[in-house]
């Protein structure tokens, strides 16, 4: 096993390679297994960093970044796993990722990550069928499009694609995928609003101080209207068919208005 306390271009007899040309800056990244690469640009703007490879052949990699906050991360990746870090991507916390069995996790450019983000292409442990005796819960890769926003203790979890300028919102736990450009929410995450775009300047931060329309920010490339057919709602009277005493009633009560 080896540890590295500062982010610099590194190299060990076990194939492990950091490829890194900026200056320094305090890490934590340990190497238990063998030709694992830690790939970081030079201008990437880092904060608290850790990375784990449990195993062999992981990749994690860091794009540039400019002119947003820096990205904070607690990483795991196992056998023969990669995180991919896209340009500007902002952490308000250290943003936790977890990738085993050969999945990816993908977080693509621009993308802001609030407070207590969880990212997990894997459970951490295995769950059996005891009939069957087979896999219940496989790791599944993760990609989250660009300029996305994750509100603060969002959860991501495997086989999910996040489309770009989606927002998913505080506390949600998004297990199926969600299109572009859209507002899901909730345990499990569903699409509330459609046909949206978010932008970075904050509320109280940035001037000025009230924003009612799309004049009062600068406009990025991904306004577009949400793809796919929006989802059919689900007819009431269908739902009030688990419950029959109560569609009498109502049934009975609308006739007789």
């Amino acid at each position: 096993m080896a540890k590295v306390s500062s982010l610099e271009r590194y190299s060990d007899e076990a194939g492990n390679v950091i490829e890194y040309e900026g200056p320094a800056v305090p890490v934590n990244i340990v190497f238990t297994g063998r030709d694992n690469t830690v790939r970081i640009a030079s201008d990437a703007r880092i904060g608290t960093l850790s990375i784990q490879f449990d195993c062999d052949n992981g990749v994690a990699s860091i794009a540039s970044s400019k002119g947003v906050p820096a990205f904070s991360a607690r990483i795991r990746v196992g056998q023969d796993s990669r995180v991919l870090i896209g340009e500007n991507v902002s952490t308000t916390e250290p943003v936790g990722i977890s990738a085993t069995e050969g999945t990816t996790v993908e977080v693509g450019r621009d993308t802001m990550i609030a407070i207590g983000v969880q990212l997990r292409a894997d459970d951490g442990h295995p769950i059996f069928d005891v009939r069957t005796e087979r896999r219940v819960n496989l790791s599944r890769s993760i990609s989250i499009g660009p300029h996305v926003w994750l509100a603060t203790n969002a959860t991501v979890l495997g086989g999910v694609t996040v489309g770009s300028g989606a927002v998913i919102g505080f506390g949600s736990i998004v297990t199926k995928d969600v299109p572009n450009n859209c507002v899901a929410v909730g345990n499990p995450a569903r699409v509330v609003r459609r046909d949206t775009a978010w932008e970075r300047p904050h509320l109280s931060l940035v001037r000025p101080f009230y924003k009612p329309d799309a004049s009062t920010v600068p406009r990025t490339a991904y306004w577009a209207l949400t793809e796919g057919p929006a989802p059919r709602p689900r007819n009431v009277w269908i739902r009030r068919l688990r419950h029959p005493r109560r569609t009498l009633a109502a049934a009975w009560a609308a006739l007789t208005r």
